[in-house]
């Protein structure tokens, strides 16, 4: 098992940015891709961003390209997503998940999930 806790949420006007946090415990950290899902109201759960194991690749969902940032610590169990230029669209609640496989977290899926954090960007 590996368990999931993300922090960093709030409410932000258009433009602002936000750093969300996910800390992991359990099994190794080191030997999972991370990723980061999110759900808007009445939209299905769609995966944001991903990274490697060692933080080699990542992988971005088109509409954050440019604007969002994957990274991990993995001497501090903790992935990262910046947020920048945040829109109204980006409203949703943030997941952070853990997969052995970037490519299953690009397809949009994983193993194991924490309990959200809401971001809502104001115009």
């Amino acid at each position: 098992q590996v368990q999931l806790v993300e922090s960093g949420g709030g409410l932000v006007q258009a433009g602002d940015s936000l750093r969300l946090s996910c800390a992991a415990s359990g099994r190794t950290f080191n030997g999972y891709a991370m990723g980061w899902f999110r759900q808007a109201p009445g939209k299905e759960r769609g995966v944001v961003a991903g990274i490697t194991q060692s933080g080699a690749r990542t992988y971005y969902e088109d509409s954050v390209k440019g604007r969002f940032t994957i990274s991990r610590d993995n001497a501090k169990n903790t992935v990262y997503l910046q947020m920048n230029s945040l829109k109204p669209d980006d409203t949703a609640v943030y997941y952070c998940a853990a997969q052995r496989l970037l490519a299953t977290i690009a397809a949009g899926t994983a193993d194991y999930w924490g309990q959200g954090t809401q971001v809502t960007v104001s115009s």
